[in-house]
Protein backbone atom coordinates (compact mmCIF):
# COMPACT_ATOMS: atom_id res chain seq x y z
CA UNK A 1 0.00 0.00 0.00
CA UNK A 2 2.82 2.48 1.14
CA UNK A 3 4.63 2.13 -2.48
CA UNK A 4 1.33 2.85 -4.22
CA UNK A 5 1.35 6.45 -2.52
CA UNK A 6 3.11 9.39 -4.67
CA UNK A 7 6.24 10.55 -3.20
CA UNK A 8 4.37 14.06 -2.21
CA UNK A 9 7.22 14.57 0.69
CA UNK A 10 10.56 13.50 1.09
CA UNK A 11 9.86 11.99 4.31
CA UNK A 12 8.46 8.31 3.79
CA UNK A 13 7.11 8.06 7.00
CA UNK A 14 4.03 10.28 5.76
CA UNK A 15 3.17 7.83 3.65
CA UNK A 16 3.54 4.85 5.96
CA UNK A 17 0.63 7.16 8.45
CA UNK A 18 -1.44 7.52 5.36
CA UNK A 19 -1.48 4.07 4.20
CA UNK A 20 -2.04 3.00 7.91
CA UNK A 21 -5.29 5.28 7.94
CA UNK A 22 -6.13 3.91 5.01
CA UNK A 23 -6.14 0.27 6.10
CA UNK A 24 -7.51 0.83 9.49
CA UNK A 25 -10.17 3.04 8.16
CA UNK A 26 -9.32 5.77 10.18
CA UNK A 27 -8.81 9.63 9.83
CA UNK A 28 -5.64 11.36 9.90
CA UNK A 29 -5.15 14.81 10.85
CA UNK A 30 -2.63 16.68 8.88
CA UNK A 31 -1.12 19.68 7.27
CA UNK A 32 -2.28 21.09 3.99
CA UNK A 33 1.35 18.78 2.43
CA UNK A 34 0.25 15.62 3.56
CA UNK A 35 -3.44 16.69 2.43
CA UNK A 36 -2.70 16.19 -0.93
CA UNK A 37 -2.17 12.16 -0.33
CA UNK A 38 -5.72 10.32 -0.93
CA UNK A 39 -7.27 9.06 1.75
CA UNK A 40 -8.90 9.47 4.83
CA UNK A 41 -7.27 13.18 5.61
CA UNK A 42 -8.88 16.03 7.53
CA UNK A 43 -6.25 19.33 6.73
CA UNK A 44 -5.70 21.92 9.45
Amino acid sequence: MVDLLPPIRGDPFDRLLVAQAQIEAMTLTANELVGRYPGPIRVI
